[in-house]
């Protein structure tokens, strides 16, 4: 079963590169796509609940995310895989958030980001789309993009602190 790499992992900090037909067609993105399912569950830090994850994070340094709302508090986010995507408009609007990121379980950040993107990319069986996201769904679109160029929430954020550190003063 596929596991998170460390942050010092070369996948995370080099541009990923596209899927390609003959992956698809053998099997790769399907099996790829499984270990990231997998990987994403078995994720597990104390008030944390993840949502998405990218294929670097598994050192798989391919151009491939998928969104996959764990949380069980709010309303779920929609589930998709996003295959050699692109964003293809941001807005003007932007606003900056709280960020963490599964490969690097220890930080938070205060990232500004766009509030809205339109993105393009393959689904799961090769086929085109297009969809519009605003806020928490455009955040995490910016931040698993980013992550397929090689770039870490940290590299962008304007703060970064210690999660234990913010845990323990809020107790």
């Amino acid at each position: 079963m596929a596991t998170l790499v460390p942050e010092n992992h070369p996948a995370l900090h080099t541009i990923a590169s596209e899927i390609t037909a003959e992956e698809f067609a053998n099997g790769t993105v399907a099996k790829l796509i499984k270990d990231l399912r997998a990987a994403l569950k078995t994720y597990s830090v104390d008030g944390f609940t993840p949502v998405a994850i990218a294929a670097p994070q598994i050192g798989v340094p391919k151009r491939l995310f998928l969104v996959d709302d764990q949380s069980t508090d709010r309303d779920p986010l929609p589930s998709f895989v996003a295959i050699n995507p692109q964003i293809t408009k941001r807005s003007r609007k932007t606003h900056l958030v709280d960020e963490g990121c599964l490969s690097i379980p220890d930080k938070y950040g205060r990232v500004l980001r766009h509030r809205k993107v339109n993105l393009q990319a393959l689904n799961e069986t090769g086929e085109p789309f297009e969809r519009g996201a605003s806020d928490l769904l455009a955040q995490i679109i910016q931040h698993e993009n980013d992550h397929l160029d090689g770039i870490l929430f940290t590299e962008r954020a304007e703060a970064v602190w210690d999660i234990t550190t913010e845990q323990n003063r809020q107790q």
